[in-house]
């Protein structure tokens, strides 16, 4: 057992009556130290988050998105129609502050701040499924209630996912001094004052944080179920983020010693990229995979491994593609428009592309020729939808673009039927230099069939207001779902008002019920039919089915381009540091490292 402090209780006595266990992935580690690691100088405040890990009712397994595992929730019932969740919570458990965590907490989360429109205009969608608020009461102190209007069998996995934490995220005790509803008006309308904010819901956020803000990582008062506790927190001047070791944190090893087995964690606030990457080959970090992942990277990292005294990591990104054509088939371009949307004008394009020069100059060989579909490991791989028109084909593409009129000129571009040249805008994100190389390689393969690309290359925040304000005719970025299909549709499915953009106009259309946006093509309606029953099927079986449909549906009318599947990701270790996978996904929906329990790492002497 961890030595008791003398100003803390007993060890016992700050555990639960029966902790949850956490087998060490190698062997037991030993107390002590600090795990170095870096961030980026401007909202990264993620990264945080990625490391600490997500204390939820449930986790995901510590090596994949294939099972869901107790957390907060020791166990839990669903209801046969898959309405109704009961969690059944650790006894025992407490706070950082030593405070009991119980069903009030989970209550006060959801029905008195999740549910507060001051707070939030709109409950999140993972908690709605279908329009309609989730109802959260408690049968006991230590049992919970998740009540919704239909049947919701993915809400499990929502759990495991860093948006949903909410239910643990808040504790009644300290959060509701910062209340309308609990605290004494005079003095929450003098902190209010004092703080400068809007009202109390902005005093809440800036106090107990919010699932991806600063300020969740700013107050080292805030009680927390996390491993480790704000010491020095995160701010506009800080130069380092410090978090020490949780007292009463809840989870032990199989020998019955309390988590976790490190000291503190400390993330160092580094503005540039390069200079990550050179800490990490000067031995200053213990562990990084966050920002030196890129595959160009690997060479360097592999070359410096005795002098930075460390080892390699590899991480499976959970993507469809790394490199995808999101064709906008609501371009402004009238003429392009109708292009777009010819099946036959999309095909000519993927051959056109020489996907074994990008992978080879781009991925250093290690990527994979891949389309939309969800990779292997996916119970939902659909080879139609990840093989198809991935051979380099110029005189069939040539073909193609001879049969819908486009005629070459003398300059080797095409023209319209009725003239101008076919020409088209990308836009692609500056910060992502595999895009931006790739970009470039696109440019000159689509040329060679006569197509004429134009890259609009841009910062992040420019980029997505060319997207959201439709003025792009393709958006190059990376097609989510590979691992995580059901959670990340998006290539799929016009369903997100962000990311969607094969026609963020068909996702208004969804989301606003046909007051906004427009209409999209019948198979993009059929597919968002299938996608709304998908959501309230009352067994797993029926899910998968209604799911394997969408993706069918999407291969026959392969509406994006594919590139190639990710490259594995690579990172480093501490030479010391121990029980850390050598292989983990790679993504928001599994946060590396989290869900593989970094509590459970620890060094060796």
């Amino acid at each position: 057992m961890l030595a008791n402090n003398k100003a803390l209780p007993p060890v016992d006595q700050r555990l639960p009556e029966k902790p949850l266990v956490i087998k060490p992935l190698e062997r037991t580690g030993q107390y002590g130290g600090t795990l170095r690691t870096a961030m980026r100088s401007n909202n990264d405040h993620n990264a945080i988050l990625r490391v600490i890990g997500n204390q939820s009712l449930v986790r995901w397994s510590r090596d994949s998105l294939n099972s869901i595992e107790p957390n907060l929730a020791t166990s839990w019932d669903i209801s046969p129609d898959a309405t109704t969740y009961t969690f059944h919570l650790i006894k025992g458990a407490k706070w950082s502050d030593g405070s009991p965590f119980t069903a009030d907490d989970i209550l006060f989360s959801m029905n008195d701040v999740l549910a507060n429109k001051t707070f939030l205009n709109a409950m999140p969608a993972d908690f709605q499924p279908g329009g309609e608020a989730v109802k959260v009461t408690k049968t006991d102190d230590y049992t919970v209630v998740f009540k919704f209007a239909k049947p919701y069998l993915p809400f499990l996995e929502k759990l495991a996912t860093p948006v949903a934490q909410y239910p643990t995220m808040y504790q009644k005790k300290y959060c509701s001094q910062f209340h309308a509803s609990f605290a004494k008006k005079d003095e929450l309308d003098a902190k209010v004052k004092a703080a400068n904010v809007k009202d109390w819901a902005q005093l809440l956020r800036n106090n107990c944080g919010d699932i991806e803000i600063p300020a969740r990582w700013s107050n080292p008062n805030r009680p927390v179920m996390d491993p480790w506790v704000i010491k020095d927190p995160y701010s506009g001047s800080a130069t380092k983020v410090v978090l020490e070791r949780n007292p009463y944190f809840w989870q032990v090893d199989d020998k019955g010693n309390q988590l976790p087995y490190i000291d503190r964690v400390q993330f160092q606030l580094i503005s540039e990229v390069e200079t990550i990457l050179l800490a990490a080959i000067n031995g200053q970090l213990d562990f990084q995979v966050r920002h030196i992942s890129a595959i160009q990277n690997r060479p360097v990292l592999a070359e410096n491994q005795a002098k930075g005294k460390y080892k390699l990591v590899q991480s499976k990104g959970i993507n469809a593609n790394q490199v995808g054509l999101w064709l906008n088939h609501s371009t402004q371009n009238a003429k392009l428009q109708k292009l777009m949307r010819s099946h036959e004008f999309r095909e000519a394009m993927s051959l056109a592309v020489d996907r074994k020069e990008i992978n080879d100059i781009v991925f250093l060989g290690q990527a994979q020729p891949w389309q939309s579909g969800p990779q292997k490991g996916s119970k939902f791989y659909n080879e139609k939808l990840a093989t198809q028109y991935l051979n380099l084909d110029l005189k069939k593409s040539n073909e193609l673009l001879d049969k819908l009129g486009l005629k070459k000129g003398a300059d080797g571009f095409r023209s319209y039927p009725d003239g101008g040249r076919v020409s088209m805008g990308m836009i692609v994100m500056i910060s992502n230099s595999s895009l931006m190389q790739s970009a470039e390689l696109l440019r000159k393969h689509l040329a060679k069939v006569g197509l004429e690309l134009v890259i609009n290359s841009s910062e992040r925040s420019l980029f997505y207001d060319r997207a959201n304000t439709n003025q792009y005719d393709i958006s190059l970025d990376v097609f989510s779902g590979g691992l995580d299909p059901t959670f990340n549709p998006r290539p799929w499915l016009a369903i997100h008002p962000q990311e969607s953009r094969m026609s963020l106009l068909w996702t208004r259309y969804y989301l606003t019920d046909g007051k906004q946006g427009e209409k999209p093509s019948p198979s993009m309606q059929k597919r968002l039919d299938l996608f709304d029953k998908w959501q309230v099927a009352k067994t797993p079986a029926e899910a998968d089915d209604l799911f394997k449909q969408i993706l069918a549906e999407a291969a026959n009318e392969f509406e994006v381009i594919g590139v190639v599947a990710p490259a594995p990701n690579t990172g480093i270790r501490n030479a010391k540091l121990i029980n850390v996978p050598a292989v983990m996904p790679d993504g928001w929906t599994w946060p590396t490292p989290g869900p593989s329990l970094v509590q459970q790492w620890a060094f060796t002497k």
